[in-house]
């Protein structure tokens, strides 16, 4: 008997950030590289900025909750960076983490993670990492209306 996407956390979470990934790749080819410093208010992160800080919560939480490497906190911006180098960057680190979450044992996402927030479970710090890029990505999805972008349509599981 083969095990459904929804029964199983991993293979589940697989699907959906796989579809995350793509649905965001729409997003980002989508927006010319000329409006990829747009923000549509001052206090609000730029295009690039939002890519910037996907980015960094994707390797920030993976590497340090999937990975037995040491990892170290750094600041990660896109700043300089063209429209394909961010893409090409942003699928790398879906890509890695994708790699990293496959690897990890199911039993495993029952143990209890150091968090800012009070200890979790990884299967919560994988609902975080899906939860952190669906957030961000409905901020571009409104910077993409704002410059009378048609958006992609939604893509779920």
């Amino acid at each position: 008997m083969k095990t459904s996407a929804q029964e199983e956390p991993i293979s589940a979470f697989i699907e959906k950030w796989e579809n995350s990934k793509n649905y965001l790749l729409e997003i980002m080819e989508l927006m010319p590289e000329s409006k990829y410093d747009f923000k549509p208010v001052k206090q609000e992160m730029s295009f690039r900025e939002q890519l910037s800080h996907i980015r960094g919560n994707i390797v920030w939480l993976g590497n340090t909750h999937f990975s037995e490497k040491e990892f170290i906190r750094k600041r990660l911006s896109f700043e300089g960076y063209s429209k394909k180098a961010i893409i090409e960057e942003v699928i790398k680190n879906f890509n890695e983490i994708k790699v990293l979450v496959e690897n990890t044992n199911a039993n495993s996402l029952k143990n209890k993670v150091d968090f800012f927030a009070g200890p979790k479970t990884k299967l919560q710090i994988l609902n975080l990492l899906q939860d952190h890029v669906t957030h961000h990505r409905g901020q571009l999805i409104v910077y993409l209306n704002l410059n009378n972008i048609q958006p992609p349509e939604y893509v779920g599981w």
